[in-house]
């Protein structure tokens, strides 16, 4: 009887290997760009302080600002009129959210 050649299950293997490894990636691309847009919102806001004392109240007041958790078929303009807030407001407090890829369960900043 012949031997059959190791590539038959090799090759599956690999391509499962290259799956995982390629959505484990993507995933942790995808979640680190939410947690990457809050901590640069919270710098920008404490940069622009003059002392440190201002500077730690400005901190503070960022940790209770309002955030919206996205649903499905929501856009910008609907998350402003649902929150009553200007459309541009709510993409400057959000500058690295693209606003036609908006997914459910991903947190916006919203405006003061």
């Amino acid at each position: 009887m012949r031997r059959r050649s190791p590539a038959r299950w090799l090759a599956p293997l690999a391509l499962v290997t290259c799956a995982v490894a390629i959505y484990t990636v993507v995933d942790h691309e995808l979640l680190s760009d939410d947690g990457g847009a809050k901590t640069t919102s919270s710098t920008k806001s404490s940069t622009g302080n003059a002392t440190g004392t201002t500077s730690t109240t400005k901190r503070k007041s960022t940790k209770k600002s309002k955030t919206y958790v996205v649903k499905s078929g929501d856009s910008f303009s609907v998350i402003a009129s649902k929150e009553d807030i200007d459309i541009a407001a709510l993409q400057e407090a959000n500058p690295k959210v693209d606003a036609s890829a908006l997914h459910p369960g991903q947190k916006l900043k919203l405006p003061r």
